[in-house]
């Protein structure tokens, strides 16, 4: 069966130079992205549930430019006024440089990674100057922080956003031949959205083991699994799925 529409469960791309474009225009497919899933911030009252008060820290960590923007947005709600003495510590580089958009970049006082976007890469400046950070995350926060007690770091977790479904409004239309999740809460907002959901000749594509590992548990059949050595990234395996249903243009 030929695919004709396909929703890519992300963000639309910034730019028209997403290789999904490319992917439309060389299969004849149109591609629609809509996100299953939004992160939206705690309320200041259910952020006072955790009994954690900001300024009792002397540096953040950041590990995303989705935890400045809630950090910053929680602190306007909460009128906490952030001094100019905090530090900031962040995964990379390109994370670090997103706090222009809230503070005035001064290198003494933001720290970044060099390697990846790891917090294991932070060890040896969070050792070096022995602050008492304070870490934002979101309510899935899944990565394991076991080896900062090894060398006792004294960090706190703080839910400040989490994951929801982004709902379907009712007069949305619902008439795609695949369906691209990248996320398990990804295919729990489908099931969740769409409780008598019967796949039929509905394809399902899922990016990386834990998301394929949600649809088979939610009785859905997989079409396209990656990445893989043959297909590392989304795109790669839709060309080639999609190189056997569709002709080219």
């Amino acid at each position: 069966m030929k695919i004709n529409k396909i929703l890519i469960s992300q963000p639309k791309p910034t730019t028209d130079k997403s290789p999904y474009y490319d992917i439309a225009q060389k299969y004849d497919v149109e591609v629609v992205f809509r996100p299953f899933i939004k992160v939206e911030g705690l309320t200041s009252k259910e952020f006072r549930q955790q009994k954690i008060s900001i300024l009792d820290y002397t540096a953040i960590i950041f590990t995303a430019r989705t935890a400045i923007d809630h950090f910053f947005n929680l602190c306007k709600s909460l009128r906490v006024t952030i001094p100019d003495t905090m530090k900031y510590f962040c995964t990379t580089e390109s994370i670090s440089l997103y706090l222009q958009k809230y503070i005035v970049y001064r290198k003494r006082k933001i720290h970044h990674g060099n390697k990846s976007n790891k917090l294991v890469d932070l060890v040896p400046l969070l050792t070096k100057y022995n602050e008492k950070y304070l870490f934002p995350v979101s309510d899935v926060h899944k990565e394991d922080e076991s080896f900062l007690e090894k060398h006792n770091i004294d960090i706190t977790k703080a839910i400040m956003y989490r994951t929801v479904s982004n709902d379907f409004t009712p007069d949305e239309p619902f008439d795609y031949d695949m369906l691209v999740f990248f996320s398990p809460a990804g295919i729990a907002s489908l099931m969740k959205n769409f409780p008598e959901f019967k796949q039929e000749n509905i394809k399902i594509a899922c990016f990386g083991p834990t998301t394929a590992k949600a649809a088979k548990e939610a009785g859905l059949r997989l079409d396209i699994e990656a990445p893989t050595p043959e297909m590392p990234s989304m795109t790669g395996a839709l060309d080639m799925y999609l190189k056997n249903i569709n002709k080219k243009k």
